[in-house]
């Protein structure tokens, strides 16, 4: 039988799970302009996860069935632990009709499509600054081929019920929040190690930043500031000058200066070391997910 092709212009999109992951890729898809808030839903019986949803304009019903009996598209954004039994909980209404996409970090796509019955299963792994329009999203299918959009090249590989269109929208989906990857699934461990978990990481670098400008006598309201701007400053010069971090820290690190006595002080305390630890240790707890 052949897929159904889901129209770009009026197909509604459904979120089973509604935590913060969710929460941000559907506020960030409704302020790119992507989708009316009116086409998106999901359900949740909690009254402040209603609410955040609910603030932004996206439908909450009260159970997932309603959700995926609304949508098109749907998007389990549920807890790796608990996919399992969801995913076999709706399988009698998740038809070749619908598009599936899944966000749990350490599920495999070959076990998403056994438990739903259905190949036409995507994986991918965003990460939640999708609310501000600055994820970074892999992507993972099943056979080749190749399509440009206006901010990115893709090689993506689809397979069994999955179309071209199928991955477009997808793409077009996802890169509304952000930038989109293309990697085999056997990254996909070490992708949330780094970039799902990634985020985490970073806030707290923020935080320290930010206490360390008020250890130096900064008020606290200037110091986080300051600190949120040079982490977004300092990563925007990586992205757009096309030069690796240790030429710009280079450029930065005047010989005797302020900049290298801090340096210094990171590298006595094994800084990099801690970041490369974290990432490894994420990617570790990310593959006990798929055993």
């Amino acid at each position: 039988m052949t897929t159904a092709p889901i129209q770009l212009d009026t197909y509604k999109l459904g979120f089973i799970g509604a935590g913060k992951m969710a929460e941000s890729i559907a506020r960030g898809v409704v302020q790119s302009g992507v989708l009316h808030p009116s086409r998106i839903s999901t359900a949740h019986s909690n009254p402040l996860r209603r609410s955040a949803f609910e603030s932004f304009g996206v439908k909450v019903f009260s159970q997932n069935q309603q959700v995926v009996e609304d949508s098109d598209v749907v998007i389990f954004s549920v807890k790796p632990q608990v996919v399992k039994d969801v995913v076999l909980q709706l399988q009698p209404l998740l038809s070749k009709k619908k598009l599936l996409v899944s966000v749990a970090a350490g599920v495999k796509l070959k076990d998403l499509q056994t438990w739903a019955g259905s190949e036409r299963f995507v994986r991918v792994m965003p990460n939640t600054p999708a609310a501000v329009g600055e994820a970074a999203t892999v992507l993972f299918f099943l056979c080749t081929l190749f399509f440009h959009c206006a901010c990115f090249c893709l090689v993506m590989s689809l397979g069994g019920a999955a179309t071209e269109a199928d991955g477009e929208l997808i793409s077009k989906l996802f890169g509304s929040v952000g930038k989109i990857w293309k990697a085999d699934e056997k990254l996909f461990d070490a992708i949330t190690g780094l970039s799902g978990s990634g985020p985490a990481y970073v806030y707290i670098a923020i935080e320290a930043l930010a206490d360390g400008g008020v250890a130096a006598g900064l008020p606290r309201e200037l110091a986080l500031g300051l600190a949120s701007q040079t982490v977004l400053g300092a990563a925007s010069m990586v992205c757009q000058s096309g030069k690796h971090p240790g030429q710009l820290k280079d450029e930065v690190a005047s010989p005797g200066g302020t900049t290298i006595a801090g340096i210094h002080e990171l590298e006595k305390d094994g800084f990099r070391g801690l970041l490369m630890n974290a990432v490894v240790a994420a990617a570790k707890r990310s593959r006990e997910f798929s055993n």
